[in-house]
């Protein structure tokens, strides 16, 4: 019988106590030289949650069982194949069909018998309790810390989160940095733009590095969510809501709806400086944009309004 292996490791936090896929693999390895007669045609590996749809690789493995390339899948446990109730559902339909022969587990036995296949469907149905469940308990564990005034995702720049203390805390120069932003956007005497060349090639300012990311530039979108977050006012925006925080703010609150209001008024409209009768109400005849108008002089000193299409047309 031709076998498919199969391990997962998710990143998320339900799964950071399993087994690594080396060690996933170890397992299953010495599970297939135990029982032996088995032929592996193929191993997969995939680092992705189960808990919902849209595993490429599980689904193409899926893919292959059904076109007739293998007749079973040997994984770690049956938890590492499905913590939802629709890939579990396919896996048990597969069964049905016959198109899927046998599963074997490290840590569980399985039969292809109809009790075999409902205490697989019980198993599937625990796994994905344990999901729905781990999530419940952490949302509930995130508004007991913002309720708290306890920051809990990623701190924003100028804060690190402290592992030791589970609070947010200033975070050296960037926090020196992110105030210093602040105060000068509060003097009216910078646009966004203004602000950002001088932080950007002035200061040569960079983010904070934090795996992955950061050591960059901060973007002019970035500079404007920095500056528009109320969280360098001691308060915390949690699921739409605010709440007061306990860690160190930068400005005081009247200083943030201030610098609010300095934003809103960056973000005005400049007023035009020239209105004219019909612009903006006709469309092109050719193209169906707006007319627009400028003022023109001919060659006698005549001034005179001329409307056109704002795409220039050109003849062939």
């Amino acid at each position: 019988m031709n076998y498919f292996v199969y391990t997962r490791k998710s990143e998320e936090d339900e799964d950071r106590q399993v087994m690594s896929l080396q060690s996933q693999q170890d397992e299953v390895s010495k599970l297939v030289d135990r029982i032996g007669g088995i032929n592996i045609i193929e191993r997969f590996e995939e680092a992705k949650s189960a808990k919902a749809l849209g595993r490429p690789v599980f689904n193409k493995m899926l893919d292959r069982i059904e076109q007739g390339e293998a007749d079973g899948i040997i994984a770690w446990h049956p938890d590492r194949l499905a913590r939802n109730s629709m890939d579990g559902g396919r896996i048990v339909y597969l069964l049905d069909q016959g198109k899927l022969k046998d599963l074997k587990f490290c840590t569980y036995t399985f039969e292809n018998t109809s009790e075999g296949k409902m205490m697989l469907s019980i198993i599937f149905a625990q796994s994905k309790y344990y999901v729905d469940n781990l999530s419940t308990n952490v949302k509930r564990g995130l508004r007991n810390k913002v309720k708290n005034g306890v920051h809990p995702n990623l701190a924003p720049i100028g804060y690190r989160n402290c592992k030791d203390t589970q609070t947010v805390v200033p975070d050296g120069d960037h926090f020196a940095a992110v105030q210093r932003m602040l105060r000068l956007m509060l003097t009216g005497q910078y646009s966004i733009g203004a602000l950002h060349r001088l932080v950007r090639d002035e200061w040569g300012y960079t983010t904070p590095i934090r795996k992955t990311r950061g050591g960059k530039p901060l973007s002019k979108s970035a500079l404007h969510r920095l500056l528009s977050n109320p969280f360098y006012a001691g308060n915390l925006v949690f699921k739409g809501e605010l709440y007061s925080g306990t860690h160190q703010p930068m400005i005081s609150q009247a200083e943030f709806d201030q610098l609010q209001a300095v934003l809103r008024k960056d973000h005005q409209p400049r007023p035009k400086k020239r209105a004219f009768l019909y612009g903006g109400v006709f469309k092109c005849g050719v193209c169906g944009l707006s007319v627009t108008a400028e003022h023109k002089r001919n060659r006698w000193g005549s001034h005179y309004t001329y409307y056109h299409c704002t795409r220039v047309h050109r003849s062939p």
